[in-house]
């Protein structure tokens, strides 16, 4: 299934890693753009009509909670995989609430990332259960 994504992560090294995973894995995703914070992450989103946004939750100016919740208020309906080191089922409440429709940690399987992503893909939500 083709799919455009976008990547909000205020780390380069993962932005970067991110696209090299999916054009090996997915060739037919495309990574329609980056952002490196929240409010990098809104206008990206708005300007990009991506099929599904990677959020990474901890980045500077805005979150990627708060940058979730924005999009939500602005009528933003993409889906939102948050994308994070936290391995917290705290957070992931969180993070559906704020309107996010699945929750990765970056320690799991990139097998377990391109699913989750193949999940909103196709409508459905992914919350894994953080340990």
């Amino acid at each position: 299934m083709a799919a455009r994504i976008l990547i909000v992560d205020d780390h380069e090294v993962v932005r970067e890693g991110l696209k090299t995973m999916m054009a090996k894995l997915r060739p037919k995703w495309e990574v329609v753009g980056e952002a490196s914070n929240g409010e990098e992450g809104i206008s990206a989103t708005s300007a990009l009509h991506p099929d599904v946004v990677l959020l990474d939750v901890t980045m500077p100016k805005m979150n990627g909670l708060e940058a979730c919740a924005a999009m939500r208020r602005m009528g933003i309906d993409c889906p939102v995989l948050m994308f994070t080191m936290h391995d917290s089922a705290h957070l992931a409440l969180e993070a559906e609430q704020a309107g996010a429709q699945g929750y990765v940690v970056k320690g799991q399987s990139t097998q377990q990332l391109v699913g989750a992503i193949d999940t909103l893909l196709s409508g459905g939500t992914f919350f894994g259960k953080p340990h």
